[in-house]
């Protein structure tokens, strides 16, 4: 699994249609009026890396495994959520669940879709959402931190430790900044994110613009753009209704013509996972031998062992040595046997950092 991704936003801002397109199934219904979504739907694409290909190429893999991306699905949040107006306790209840968050804004102008604020403006779209991702996390907190502040003054260390994370994000939530606008240490960060605040998770806006714009945007995707810059968060622009287009076409040639005819080099899937990817910091790395090659992922400065703990928790548990190659030497050298004749194959132990790339064989012990 790459990683979880929640897509969210304003009622008809094309959340669904670019959920169809993107999982390539009609699962979410699309409508042109509020809630048409009501149960978050999940929806499970595979990671396009070419670097796959070449390995299965080498090898003479039978089967070709690719990493996989989650979408879900969920139902358009509006003001007032915080407070439950439009079923919003359930929807940020789903948001909680998910690693990071894909909030759409709608960028394109069309009379024939109503929009819930009556007019476009992707700018006070988001801090109508954000807005209330800070409410209901401010609620959230504020109701905590006096049971915790109880048991730190008991000689509750943890208690005490997740309290001094709890008083400057509550001081930056009731400034108006989100939770993970706050400066902490890699210790603290870890105790952030065991509190799932709404607005600690990594956020990409993403840009849905009619289809003459894919390729070049407007003046509603340079403001979120600038917007994406000064938060530190990440910004796609892709039309929900190319990707509706390109998802109905099963050649790969057919794919790629439409889509240069439009000025666009590749799909809005691509964009989705290259920004999720570094949203999230993630690597992939590969197994790969005559019967698969199959790509996986996992977060950027994970051990050897947790890369074993992907594939299965035996792994990790029994792990021993990672008979490793670069994918740059596993290619110059076209495949294991060369790179081994080559010294390119190296054995790693416990401690070593799994990098991008890396074509991993574990050894391990149950």
């Amino acid at each position: 699994m790459g990683f979880n991704c929640g897509i969210v936003g304003l009622p008809n801002v094309g959340k669904s249609t670019l959920f169809n397109a993107l999982t390539q199934t009609a699962a979410a219904q699309a409508a042109n009026y509020p809630f048409c979504t009501i149960e978050p739907n999940v929806g499970r694409v595979a990671v396009p890396d070419e670097r796959l290909d070449v390995l299965a190429t080498i090898a003479g893999s039978a089967k070709i495994i690719p990493t996989q991306l989650e979408f879900v699905d969920i139902a358009g949040l509006v003001a007032g959520a915080s407070k439950g107006e439009g079923l919003g306790n359930q929807f940020l209840g789903h948001i909680r669940e998910v690693d990071a968050i894909a909030h759409v804004l709608r960028c394109f102008e069309d009379d024939d879709i109503t929009h819930v604020a009556g007019s476009v403006d992707p700018i006070r779209d988001m801090e109508i959402i954000e807005t209330e991702l800070m409410l209901a996390d401010l609620d959230s907190l504020e109701k905590r931190l006096p049971a915790q502040q109880k048991k730190a003054k008991g000689g509750d260390k943890d208690a005490a430790a997740e309290a001094a994370v709890m008083e400057p994000v509550i001081n930056a939530l009731r400034d108006g900044k989100p939770a993970r606008a706050v400066k902490l240490d890699a210790e603290d960060s870890l105790i952030l994110k065991r509190m799932q605040l709404l607005t600690a998770k990594p956020v990409m806006f993403v840009c849905n613009v009619a289809e003459s714009e894919a390729a070049t945007g407007n003046k509603h995707t340079e403001t979120v753009q600038k917007l994406a810059r000064e938060q530190g968060a990440t910004g796609v622009i892709i039309s929900a209704a190319i990707e509706a287009e390109v998802a109905q076409l099963a050649d790969p040639a057919e794919k790629q013509e439409f889509l240069e005819t439009l000025g666009l080099k590749e799909t809005g899937l691509v964009r989705v996972i290259a920004s999720g990817y570094s949203l999230l910091d993630l690597v992939t790395f590969f197994t790969v031998g005559p019967k698969e090659a199959h790509a996986w992922t996992l977060h950027r400065g994970g051990k050897a062992p947790e890369a074993a703990g992907v594939i299965h928790t035996d792994f990790e548990k029994g792990f021993s040595r990672a008979e490793t190659i670069a994918y740059v030497d596993y290619v110059a050298c076209k495949g294991e046997n060369g790179a081994k004749e080559a010294g390119k194959l190296r054995l790693e132990g416990k401690d070593y950092v799994t990098q991008d790339g890396d074509i991993f064989h574990f050894r391990f012990n149950v």
